[in-house]
């Protein structure tokens, strides 16, 4: 891959587990990761593997104990507080509460006028002609301008994040579990609203879900975690075709939408995804094809053909 637009080296994020030891969890462990310019890329995982705290260290929301973000080209740990201010017009996140992350005092035009002001973007009058254009957007009508996120809808509530994260035009915008809280048909709508924004707006997509619905309807890439690492990296087409990693295909058999793969069924495990003492492969304990050397040494994570990436012994 030549110039990503977000390339990730050795992140590593720990966190105080709390007891008179001061232990700490690592949520995210050595992740590399590469995100090319107009990708959709879907990172996919169970709740508590890391996917969200990724994202936020990627973007410098959370310090990350260890490792390097480079948006592009630029190292985001370099940057002074005002060049991060400005910078941060190229990158947005949609946060995973959206309830929690829109002020209940102001209205959703205040909402989206907010970030447009902060960065102290274009007249008054500019700034209102684009909050109507993010409102017709994402499909809402501009009486809703003058609402508060309490008398919205779920899905509507997601409608204004979606607008917020677009409010700056940003080059990468970050999506953290916009579907989980809905019901059916709207996820769809608000899938659907996501496709039509990247081919609208062309902005590099990362979509954080535990859904592989999700992932397969909108990615055109896939990263799988599991305990803070990167297991599995591969074209869409080609992970649903034919996952690599055990953990991976483990996840797509509980799919029973998706069309199955081809494998001896196996019981899927209830994972436990506390921290585990010890060295070797984090999966293996779970895995139904682990040799001697899973709990001796930690697979890395390497290319197997173009484009794929496996952490696994097997290859």
């Amino acid at each position: 891959m030549t110039n990503p637009i977000l390339k990730i080296q050795g992140l590593c994020m720990d966190f105080p587990a709390g007891g008179l030891l001061k232990e700490m969890t690592r949520a995210v462990d050595n992740v590399d990761m590469e995100v090319a310019a107009g990708e959709i890329r879907g990172i996919v995982g169970e709740s508590g593997s890391g996917k969200t705290t990724l994202a936020r260290c990627s973007l410098r929301l959370l310090e990350p104990s260890c490792g390097s973000t480079f948006f592009d080209g630029r190292n985001l740990a370099e940057l002074s507080s005002a060049e991060l201010r400005r910078k941060r017009r190229e990158f947005q996140m949609i946060f995973q509460d959206l309830y929690a992350s829109l002020n209940p005092s102001m209205t959703v035009e205040e909402i989206l006028l907010e970030p447009l002001e902060i960065q102290e973007i274009g007249t008054r009058e500019e700034r209102l002609r684009r909050v109507r254009e993010l409102i017709g957007a994402v499909s809402l009508d501009e009486s809703f301008m003058r609402t508060k996120p309490a008398e919205l809808s779920g899905g509507q509530q997601q409608r204004v994040g979606i607008a917020r994260g677009l409010a700056l035009k940003p080059r990468l915008l970050i999506a953290d579990e916009p579907v989980s809280a809905l019901d059916v048909s709207v996820q769809a709508q608000i899938l659907n609203l996501l496709s039509d924004v990247q081919k609208h707006y062309s902005p590099t997509l990362i979509l954080i879900s535990h859904s592989l619905y999700a992932i397969h309807y909108l990615c055109t890439h896939v990263s799988v975690m599991y305990r803070g690492r990167i297991v599995e990296e591969a074209p869409s087409a080609r992970f649903f075709e034919n996952a690599r990693h055990p953990y991976s295909r483990l996840l797509l058999e509980s799919m029973p939408v998706l069309e199955p793969i081809q494998r001896n069924p196996v019981q899927v495990p209830k994972y436990d995804l506390a921290p585990r003492p010890g060295s070797g492969c984090v999966f293996q304990p779970d895995c139904p094809r682990r040799m001697a050397v899973c709990a001796e040494q930690v697979p890395a994570l390497k290319e197997i053909s173009s484009a794929e990436k496996v952490a696994c012994f097997l290859y």
